[in-house]
């Protein structure tokens, strides 16, 4: 019998059958397929379903000792170019897979609450299929170039998710926004792939980090053509999980599905940039200038991502902001030479953020009930509060995220968190300071989001707030029907309060596998590390830095209770009297956005506008006196054509006169 890891090519496999299936359904009978919604949903489940327990199973084995494995096999050859193809399995891969596999299914579920009532539920679950499929490729693939198919593959399923409901102007801006900035990332993977299989002849991880580190000793390669390698290889994970500069997408694909946020934000596609990077250290370790670029990038993206935060009034948006921070804390840590800290931040953040995303589609799927589809009004917390009544199960989840995040003890966030910053603190110890304040903010942010949300009285009635928001948007009001759905919300059903449940376990749990003196997850993915760290752990060094950020993290949520909870004072209009530059820097994102707007989407429309006027006055004007001396030509030549033989003649001769004459001017 066939271990699971000579099966782990099935693993992508699965839900694209079942997504081919459903798929082709849809273009060839179309209403048939439409109608036959849960048929569809159940097969689509099966498929991720089977291929999560391939993963288990594959980890089971990773887990019990079974070492790599990778099955490769000539996909094109030339002389003696040969390329490729394959899949590889490792306690890495193993991790990624259950991950993926698990989010996917439990987002799947969720789903066919969410969705029910959606014209689109079909389209919908065969695009999660795809992109789950494409996830897992991506995964188990055996070297870079394989990785850059699925890339490029998750990155079109993100462009379909996002822009589901193409119909609203702002999911389409959305997906084309996504689209267009990880664009820019990709053509750089896709320079630094080329670049580095140009030095080294292979794009398999450990052959390029090797052979690289070779042609730079022996002077065969400088190091700064190195570096600039690494870093153009760098710039496809920082597009896709979110880094600064290359940030600005993911908050606006919060127009899409909320089970989207939660799948492709949370836990799939944003992870694969760092996956990508833990994948790729072979390659960064023996170049401290690109760790160090690596490092500073994700210090500034996770201070950046928290610092807007504070001031979002859009629930998703508030999450979207917070995931952007806590993939800078993964980024850091690989900057930091620790990529088993961000690997395990990574997986905590996948269950407890996966958690939030679907809480906070709950909130707004019960919200809508109240306010109407309108987003700008089921998003605002300005028009939730008091919801904790109503929908207990969501509060109580959204609570534990909350928890887990703001990285108190003994629940998940805190120990890889903690891991981190103790890293940092270790190898780049200003750059632990950004961090170690951004953990407070953190904390504060989030029971901020929780407060408005689930404390207090229910605003959702009040049209007065309702009304202005509406206005503030651009948009009418929608009369007294809008508001006339229902007086409150109520709790959602089963099919998206058990994956919020089920969520929560490892959001508590699941951090105990990381403890610094004997962690199980380090001793899977790196044994020697994980002897390091049971060897030099010194309590005497843990309690310091993990009670400093217990204490900052606790500080931020007390004063949250201060200002959302007890409400002694109005955070929000105190800070912007008193710092109203400050506050609107952050309200207005960083002025990134509009940078942007100015210097690129503008700046290419105008340059688009002055290569039209030269196309149309130089190119157009060439070709039109091209064409007109032609016809010029023509019509003069057209009285030579006689058909008589004299006048012929008289040409010839002329011509040879005037040929002796000119030669006996010039000889």
């Amino acid at each position: 019998m066939p271990s699971a890891a000579e099966l782990a090519w099935l693993i992508p496999v699965l839900p694209l059958v079942g997504a081919c299936l459903s798929g082709l359904g849809l273009i060839t009978f179309n209403r048939t397929v439409n109608r036959l919604r849960k048929p569809v949903a159940v097969l689509l489940l099966s498929c991720v379903g089977a291929a999560a327990v391939l993963s288990f199973a594959v980890l089971a084995e990773q887990l019990a000792g079974a070492g790599p494995r990778e099955v490769l096999f000539d996909w094109a050859s030339a002389g003696t170019f040969n390329l490729q193809m394959g899949f590889r399995v490792d306690a890495l891969g193993a991790v990624m897979l259950s991950l993926v596999t698990t989010i996917a299914l439990l987002v799947m579920v969720y789903s066919d609450g969410y969705m029910a009532h959606d014209k689109g539920y079909v389209r919908f679950f065969t695009y999660l299929a795809l992109f789950s499929s494409s996830m897992l490729g991506l995964v188990i693939s055996p070297n870079l170039l394989e990785i850059y198919v699925f890339w490029e593959l998750v990155g079109m399923c993100s462009y379909l998710l996002v822009g589901f409901w193409y119909d609203r102007d702002g999911a389409a801006n959305a997906a084309q926004k996504a689209f267009v900035v990880n664009r820019v990332g990709d053509f750089g993977l896709l320079l630094g792939i080329l670049g580095l299989f140009w030095a080294t002849g292979s794009f398999g991880f450990e052959e390029i980090g090797s052979r690289l580190s070779e042609a730079v000793a022996v002077g065969s390669l400088s190091n700064g053509v190195a570096v600039l390698l690494c870093l153009l290889v760098f710039m496809g994970p920082m597009a896709k999980s979110a880094q600064f500069p290359l940030h600005v997408w993911l908050p606006d694909a919060m127009e899409g599905p909320t089970p989207i946020s939660a799948l492709i934000h949370a836990a799939t596609m944003v992870a694969a940039g760092v996956f990508l990077v833990a994948r790729l250290q072979p390659v960064y370790a023996p170049f401290p200038a690109v760790q160090v670029v690596i490092a500073v990038i994700g210090t500034i993206t996770l201070f950046l991502g928290a610092s807007i935060a504070l001031t979002q009034q859009d629930l998703k948006k508030g999450l979207a902001y917070s995931t952007v921070s806590q993939l800078g804390y993964m980024m850091l840590a690989m900057g930091c030479g620790a990529p088993v800290a961000g690997m395990f931040h990574l997986v905590t953040h996948a269950f407890f953020k996966a958690m939030l995303f679907l809480g906070s589609g709950s909130v707004i799927h019960a919200m809508e009930e109240v306010v109407g589809h309108e987003p700008v009004l089921a998003q605002d917390m300005r028009l939730m509060g008091g919801l904790r009544k109503h929908m207990p199960i969501t509060a109580i989840t959204f609570l534990i995220g909350c928890i887990a995040i703001a990285g108190i003890p003994p629940l998940a966030g805190f120990w890889s968190k903690d891991e981190i910053l103790g890293q940092a603190f270790a190898t780049y110890p200003l750059l632990w300071g950004m961090g170690f304040v951004t953990a407070g903010m953190t904390a504060f942010y989030m029971f901020r989001l929780y407060f408005l949300t689930f404390e207090g009285e229910f605003r959702g009635n009040d049209r007065a707030i309702a009304a202005q928001l509406l206005s503030a948007a651009g948009k009418a009001s929608g009369g007294d029907d809008q508001h006339a759905h229902a007086d409150h919300p109520h709790e959602s059903a089963w099919q998206m309060t058990l994956p919020l449940a089920v969520l929560a376990v490892p959001s508590v749990l699941i951090g105990l596998l990381g403890t610094p003196w004997n962690s199980r997850f380090a001793g899977l993915l790196d044994p020697h590390e994980a002897a390091e760290m049971a060897e030099h752990f010194s309590w005497g060094e843990f309690l310091p830095l993990a009670g400093a950020s217990v204490a900052i993290s606790l500080t931020g949520i007390a004063l949250a209770v201060t200002a959302y909870a007890l409400r002694r004072i109005d955070l929000g209009q105190a800070v912007a009297a008193r710092f109203p530059a400050v506050n609107a820097f952050l309200a207005n994102k960083w002025y990134l956005d509009a940078i942007n707007e100015r210097l690129f989407v503008q700046g290419s429309r105008r340059l688009a506008r002055q290569v039209l006027e030269v196309d149309a006055k130089v190119v157009d004007g060439v070709v039109n006196l091209t064409g007109l001396l032609t016809l010029g030509s023509g019509e003069g030549l057209k009285y030579f054509e006689t058909g008589r033989a004299q006048f012929y003649a008289l040409i010839v001769f002329g011509g040879v006169i005037a040929l002796v004459v000119l030669f006996g001017a010039f000889g």
